[in-house]
């Protein structure tokens, strides 16, 4: 049975591709010449090929419509022009599986068809790999992330890691929590990333004294869909806020989220973890999958930044309100990750906890609680600060600039001590010999008589 072929190739070429595409003797055969992107995307939708032989000129080719190829079936196959080696690096980065010279005669267009065939042999498609178009040897490696010059010592010198923090909706203190933990882990020596991928409200740059007007995470994300971002990009777009800690600033309008495709967004993540060796993610609190869209596969996902930024992370730091409405949403969050999967590397932080609202006892009645109905041990319990949170906020400071002895900031310190240090268990509970216990820390912290 032959395997369906959709050309949409521009120039003079695609007549000698078609044809030797069609005397492949039933191996191969040509089902659909597109026109444009569209209507590649559609024939691919209908299931009319196997294999895409794109130009890599071609007008509106970009990493989310590769993706797109990909979730239906589809190889996706570049034919780059030798005189113009960059379309050929362009269409590995927008994640093609073989990029190739574009043939010039019969002869190579029949070399180019055995070049195809040989991808049909090999492993699954989402991997970019280049391919002399003469010998059709091995595949070459693809581009490798370098740290830009001059970048203050910000290569990361161990495996990195990406920490997401996340919680139900209802403001249980994802941001404050998100901004002071990338700050700690700053202190501690470790190089940090702060992005702002809250696409229902984005106030990281507000809340830290930086412009807004131009969002980073969302030009990122445009370079990375057109396979442009790496390190040094991404750098430009995030500026220092302190030593060892640069900031991502996210979309401030909530109707610009279609500008962060899950596509693109996989590509920010790779190349944070190649700037920094520790990226801290406030995201967004809904964690819908618009069920009602997924007929339609090029539709943008409203939750696509939140949910991948889980999805990718190494840990989650789910934060829940102190109250008796906030630990009820807790509750139920956890379920909702449960669903996703994130079970086993999660860190449980209830903020905002008083007596007033929670009892006389507030810290053993809120881990009671946590045990009892989600099977959380030991959650870390970050004390109501109203003053110095409040103050920080005015200021746009962080709280170890303004107020370093506050009950909230040394609960966050410690728990950065803990993901960087020696890790959190999925229980939340601490890994390292001799580190503190989270209530404790908590209980003897809402005791203090303040900053």
């Amino acid at each position: 049975m032959s395997v369906g072929v959709l050309c949409a190739i521009r120039g003079a070429s695609e007549a000698g591709i078609v044809q030797a595409v069609d005397g492949t003797a039933g191996r191969l055969s040509v089902t659909r010449r597109c026109a444009d992107l569209t209507e590649l995307l559609a024939a691919a939708e209908a299931g009319l090929g196997r294999v895409a032989l794109v130009s890599t000129d071609l007008p509106m080719l970009d990493r989310e419509a590769v993706a797109a190829l990909h979730r239906c079936g589809v190889r996706v196959v570049g034919l780059g022009d030798p005189s113009l080696p960059w379309q050929g690096e362009r269409a590995t980065a927008l994640g093609v599986d073989l990029v190739v010279d574009a043939p010039e005669d019969g002869t190579d267009a029949t070399a180019f068809v055995r070049s195809v065939v040989a991808l049909l042999e090999r492993g699954p498609s989402g991997s970019a790999d280049t391919v002399d178009l003469a010998t059709a040897g091995p595949p070459a490696p693809g581009p490798q992330y370098v740290a830009p010059d001059g970048d203050d010592g910000l290569a990361p010198p161990e495996p990195s890691r990406l920490v997401a923090v996340w919680g139900p909706t209802g403001a249980p203190g994802r941001t404050t929590l998100a901004i002071n933990l990338a700050a700690e882990i700053a202190l501690l020596g470790r190089a940090a990333l702060l992005v702002d991928a809250d696409t229902y409200g984005g106030t990281v740059a507000q809340a830290v004294g930086l412009l807004d007007e131009a969002p980073g995470i969302a030009a990122a994300a445009r370079a990375a869909g057109q396979g442009t971002l790496d390190v040094e990009h991404l750098a430009r777009l995030t500026p220092l806020l302190a030593p060892g800690l640069r900031v991502l600033s996210g979309v401030s309008r909530a109707d610009r989220w279609p500008e962060l495709p899950t596509a693109s967004l996989e590509v920010v993540w790779t190349v944070a973890r190649a700037l920094t060796g520790w990226t801290v993610v406030d995201c967004g609190f809904s964690i819908e999958q618009d069920e009602v869209l997924s007929y339609d596969t090029h539709a943008p996902h409203r939750n696509a930044a939140t949910l991948s930024a889980l999805q990718e992370a190494d840990e989650v730091v789910v934060v829940g309100a102190g109250d008796p409405i906030g630990v009820q949403r807790l509750v139920r969050s956890l379920g909702e990750l449960a669903e996703l999967g994130l079970t086993g590397r999660r860190t449980v932080v209830v903020n905002k906890v008083r007596a007033s609202v929670a009892g006389p006892r507030p810290e053993e009645a809120i881990a009671s609680a946590l045990e009892r109905y989600a099977g959380v041990q030991a959650p870390i319990l970050v004390p109501d600060d109203r003053q110095a949170t409040d103050a920080a906020l005015l200021e746009a400071r962080l709280l170890h600039e303004l107020v370093p002895g506050s009950p909230a900031r040394r609960a966050i310190a410690t728990l950065a001590a803990q993901l960087v240090g020696g890790g959190v268990r999925a229980d939340g509970s601490a890994e390292r010999e001799g580190l503190a216990s989270p209530v404790a820390v908590g209980a003897r912290a809402s005791r203090a008589d303040g900053p």
